[in-house]
């Protein structure tokens, strides 16, 4: 017991003399204007907070995270085929395939694809 004690304040203390030397090693002193800059969502940090948004591409964007993860809910649809009978992963893969079209056209009727309006 007292060796593994002894094991385990041994590795505690050079993780984290590893972990000091990582951050002083990786420490950068000149701050580039490039990496100061937004590259992903096109807004600046140091601006104000409220700022106007649009919406639409709100909108958009939350569509888009539904669909994403409903297309990777559809994945394990395909083992479950040589798991359960053909009719019934049949009425699983149609149902789940309607509740996504369901979804697309409302989306579709309420004009919220139209990037433009």
């Amino acid at each position: 017991m007292i060796l593994l004690l002894n094991l385990f304040i041994i590795f505690f203390f050079i993780s984290n003399i590893f972990m000091i030397l990582a951050l002083i090693i990786s420490k950068k002193s000149l701050m580039d204007r490039e990496k100061c800059s937004p590259f992903e969502c096109g807004f600046d940090p140091k601006s104000l907070a409220r700022i106007p948004f649009s919406l639409h591409f709100f909108l958009i964007t939350v569509i888009f995270l539904i669909f994403d993860v409903e297309i990777a809910l559809i994945f394990p649809i395909i083992p479950l085929f040589k798991i359960v009978n053909f009719i019934i992963w049949t009425k699983i893969s149609m149902f789940f395939i309607l509740m996504l079209l369901i979804g697309l056209f409302h989306e579709w009727n309420q004009n919220m694809l139209n990037w433009i309006n």
